[in-house]
C-alpha cells in the first residue's frame, strides 16, 4: 500500500533489513483484502447517525450502488443531445425517444431508452475542476478538494468517499461484509502520473474504514475477488503462513508507524474472506447463464450483476467503477467511434439490465442506483491532439447524472442546460447536493459530524437534498 511504502522511506534505519520483495509481500496483504481487520479494530470509534423520518423520502433506500464512469462521459452526446446547435458542438448522433413523452436521449442507447420511465435525469450537474483526480474527489466525496488547481493523488487529509463513511456509520452486513464495496477498483490502480487517485478511500478517517476494493475482473472465467486476481482463495493458507512468519519479527514492525499490527484480527479477516457468506455473495457462478449474459460479458456488466448479489448481501454501498483499460470515458481523440463501438453499447446493455433487474426483484423500491463521472465534456468538438479523429476535452461546468430507485420519481428531467449542453441555465445542482441526496436516501441525517483522525468533527454534507426527485 502506498502508505506503507512511504512510512518505509521515512524509518530508512529498521526498513533496511527486509527486501524490497518481503515488502511489497507484507503491503500486499492490504490489497488482498486484509485491512478489514483494521476496521475492526475502527468499529468501536465509530457511532452510527441515529435513523429518523423527517419526510417521505428519508432512508428509503437500504442500500446504493453507484456507477462511476471513470474518464468523463460526453453528456451531450448521451443524455443531454443538443440536435439544432451548430455542427461543431452537435456531434454525430441524434436524439431517439424513450419510454416517457418528451424525453429523448442519444440514439446508441436504446435499452436505456426503454428504461427511462424508471430513472429521473438531472442535466444541470456543475462545479468547476475540469482535472480528473480533484473532479473524481468532489463527486465521490461532495466535498471539493483542498487543492484544487493541480492533479493531486490520495493524501491522509481527503474527505471519505461514500463507502467509506457507510463503513464508519454502520455495522457489517448480516453476512459479515463490509458496508461498502468498490468493483473495478481503480482506487488500487496507478495513473499515468503514478498517482492513486483521490475520492475513492477514507482519507481523514484513516484506512480501517476504506472501503474492500476488489481489483479482479468479475467477467474473467477464473474471477477471485478478494485478492485483486493475483492470489486465489485457496492461496490464503499460504498467506496464513506469511502472517504468522511476521508476527515473529513484530516488536521490529511496530516501531514502523505505517505497518499495521498483525494480530487475531487478521484471522477473523481470513475466516471472513474464505468463508461461505461472503464466497456466495461473490460467487457469480450461481447466476444463470442468461442473467450474466444479459448484463453482457464486459467487467463494467458483471460488476453489476455483482452489485445486485453484494446489496442483496446487505452491503450499503457498492461502486461499480467502469474499468481502468485502454479504452475509457476520457474521450480527446475519436469521441464519435469510441463512444458508438467500444463504450455506450456495454454500458447500455448492462445499465438497463440492472434497472430491469433491480425492479424485477423488488429491490429497486430500496436500492438507490447514481451513475456518474467526476464530469462532462466540452461542448465544442476539438481535433485531435494526437492526429487522430476528433473528441471534446474536459468540461466540469455541465454534465448530466441519472438517479433510480430508492424512493426517487422516474421518468423525469431537472434542470437544463444551455444551447451546446456548456452550462446550466436552471440552479446549477453541485456536488455537495448530490452527496447531500445519497445520503439522505439512505437514511443519514443530514447534520450527521464525522471525526477525523484527530477526533476533530466534520460536517458530513454541505449541499441540499434534491427534493425534487421524490415529487
Amino acid at each position: 500500500m502506498p502508505s506503507t511504502h512511504a512510512g518505509i522511506k521515512n524509518n530508512i534505519g529498521l526498513c533496511e533489513t527486509y527486501t524490497r520483495r518481503e515488502w511489497l509481500r507484507v503491503g500486499g496483504l492490504g490489497a488482498a483484502g486484509l485491512m478489514l481487520p483494521e476496521l475492526w479494530q475502527g468499529r468501536a470509534q465509530a457511532r452510527p447517525a441515529p435513523r429518523d423520518a423527517r419526510d417521505s423520502s428519508f432512508g428509503r433506500a437500504r442500500s446504493c450502488i453507484l456507477c462511476f464512469l471513470i474518464g468523463g462521459p460526453a453528456h451531450q452526446d448521451i443524455w443531454d443531445l443538443k440536435p439544432g446547435a451548430r455542427a461543431e458542438f452537435r456531434g454525430e448522433f441524434q436524439p431517439i425517444a424513450t419510454s416517457v413523452p418528451g424525453i429523448l436521449v442519444g440514439e446508441h442507447i436504446p435499452r436505456i431508452a426503454r428504461s427511462a420511465h424508471r430513472m429521473a435525469l438531472l442535466r444541470s450537474v456543475s462545479h468547476p475542476d475540469d482535472r480528473h483526480a480533484v473532479a473524481m474527489h468532489y463527486m465521490l466525496t461532495g466535498h471539493r478538494h483542498g487543492q484544487p488547481n493541480a492533479d493531486q493523488s490520495k493524501q491522509p487529509t481527503d474527505f471519505p468517499t461514500y463507502g467509506a463513511v457507510m463503513q464508519y456509520l454502520r455495522r457489517p452486513g448480516r453476512r459479515g461484509l463490509p458496508q461498502g464495496i468498490s468493483l473495478n477498483a481503480p482506487g488500487n490502480a496507478l495513473s499515468a502520473n503514478n498517482q492513486l487517485f483521490p475520492g475513492f478511500f477514507a482519507g481523514f478517517l484513516g484506512q480501517a474504514f476504506d472501503p474492500l476494493f476488489i481489483s479482479a475482473d468479475p467477467s474473467a472465467p477464473g474471477f477471485e475477488p478478494f485478492v485483486g486476481g493475483a492470489v486465489s482463495l485457496p492461496q490464503l493458507g499460504g498467506r496464513r503462513r506469511l502472517l504468522a512468519e511476521v508476527d515473529k519479527r513484530r516488536r521490529d514492525l511496530d516501531r514502523v508507524a505505517c505497518v499495521h499490527a498483525f494480530n487475531d484480527s487478521y484471522q477473523k479477516a481470513l475466516s471472513l474472506l474464505a468463508g461461505p457468506g461472503a464466497r456466495q455473495a461473490f460467487d457469480l457462478h450461481r447466476e444463470p447463464v442468461a442473467v450474466r449474459d444479459r448484463f453482457g460479458w464486459s467487467p463494467f456488466g458483471q460488476g453489476l450483476l455483482l452489485a445486485r448479489r453484494l446489496v442483496e448481501a446487505g452491503v450499503s454501498l457498492v461502486t461499480v467503477n467502469w474499468q481502468r483499460d485502454s479504452i475509457y470515458w476520457d474521450t480527446h481523440d475519436e469521441n464519435f467511434p469510441l463512444l458508438k463501438d467500444h463504450l455506450l453499447p456495454p454500458f447500455d446493455r448492462a445499465f438497463s439490465a440492472l434497472l430491469e433487474d433491480l425492479e424485477q426483484r423488488g429491490l429497486l423500491a430500496e436500492t438507490l442506483v447514481v451513475c456518474m463521472g467526476e464530469f462532462g465534456r466540452a461542448p465544442k468538438i476539438e481535433d485531435s491532439r494526437h492526429g487522430r479523429r476528433p473528441g471534446r476535452d474536459h468540461w466540469a461546468a455541465c454534465n448530466s447524472v441519472v438517479l433510480a430507485g430508492g424512493g426517487v420519481r422516474g421518468g423525469q428531467v431537472i434542470g437544463a442546460s444551455d444551447a451546446n449542453a456548456a452550462y446550466p441555465i436552471t440552479t446549477p445542482i453541485w456536488p455537495g447536493d448530490l452527496a447531500a441526496t445519497i445520503y439522505h436516501a439512505l437514511g443519514v441525517p443530514l447534520d450527521t459530524e464525522i471525526r477525523d483522525r484527530l477526533g476533530r468533527p466534520q460536517r458530513l454534507v454541505t449541499g441540499r437534498p434534491i427534493k425534487e426527485l421524490y415529487s
